[in-house]
């Protein structure tokens, strides 16, 4: 099982209140091994009230590679006067005793954990996202090998870092799919944050979805491929032989049959030859061959 390196530390560690006294040791000294994001703020400020908790949950999402300081500039002005800080919030990042990087004012979740990612990457170490993107990877080149189980772990163990990682969600709904377990695919994919669930990735989930349960009810592949040899004009024939030659494996025949399909009569069973090609494709990775030139045949068909 591939499993995200690092654990967390806990909030005592990662996260403190210092005071102007404490400042040389909590920020300066100890930004000399690791960075410190400093958090300035007062108890009367409402964006401060905002942007801490934000800035606490990507400090703890960086499992160990940043800091947390804060400092209430109400009983630290000397330090406030000294790094020229005109309003709250204000977060300044420490590393090797200098402050490096900054920004004032509330910032969206996405802002501050490119923030935090640029800091940890300056410090030369490796920002959450990529350690990310890595197992994805990973996890993808599992399941492409056909070890779906081991890709499932490791698509699970990019969750339970990142609810909302769109690639991992439809990559664990796919392993589900290669396991023959669909109803555990739908369920997870009807369980997706809704801010992702319109997502490219689980749009092709969706689409796999869709293409298991009907290859479950494909026809034998030898029959088909006689009946549109003996009967080229019979569409139903030609529709279902597609569908089995996908459940085969065969994706370019099963779209070189529905291309030819939508070329006899594209508004054959309303239009079912392109829906089931757009079905297809978003299954299919974008840069997919067979998708592109599917999509590039297709064009041509319906603006010729």
């Amino acid at each position: 099982m591939i499993e995200l390196q690092g654990t967390a530390a806990g909030d005592a560690e990662l996260i403190k209140d210092t005071t102007e006294a404490a400042f040389m040791a909590d920020v300066i000294e100890a930004s000399r091994e690791q960075p410190v994001i400093v958090d300035f703020w007062a108890p009367w400020c409402e964006p401060c009230k905002q942007l801490g908790p934000m800035l606490e949950d990507a400090v703890r999402a960086a499992k160990g590679a940043v800091r947390m300081v804060k400092l209430n500039v109400d009983e630290a002005q000397m330090i406030a006067g000294q790094l020229q800080i005109q309003s709250i919030p204000t977060v300044f990042a420490f590393f090797q005793g200098q402050p490096v990087d900054g920004f004032q004012g509330a910032l969206p979740g996405s802002e501050i954990k490119a923030f935090i990612d640029r800091v940890v990457k300056m410090a030369g170490g490796e920002a959450p996202g990529d350690q990310i993107a890595q197992v994805i990877e990973q996890a993808e080149t599992l399941l492409a090998d056909g070890a779906a189980v081991e890709a499932a772990q490791a698509f699970a163990a990019v969750l339970a870092q990142d609810q909302a990682n769109a690639a991992a969600y439809g990559g664990l709904v796919r392993t589900h799919v290669a396991l023959g377990d669909l109803e555990q695919a739908e369920a997870i994919l009807n369980g997706a944050p809704a801010e992702i669930s319109s997502s490219a990735e689980l749009e092709a989930a969706h689409a796999q979805i869709e293409l298991a349960r009907q290859a479950a009810d494909a026809g034998p592949l030898g029959d088909l491929l006689a009946a549109v040899e003996a009967e080229p004009g019979n569409l139903q024939a030609r529709f279902d032989l597609a569908t089995a030659l996908h459940a085969a494996g065969r994706v370019d025949e099963a779209v070189d049959q529905l291309l030819d399909l939508f070329r006899r009569d594209r508004e054959w069973n309303d239009g079912a030859a392109k829906t089931q090609l757009f079905t297809i494709f978003e299954a299919l990775k974008p840069n997919d061959p067979v998708a592109l030139n599917g999509r590039r045949r297709l064009s041509s068909m319906i603006f010729a």
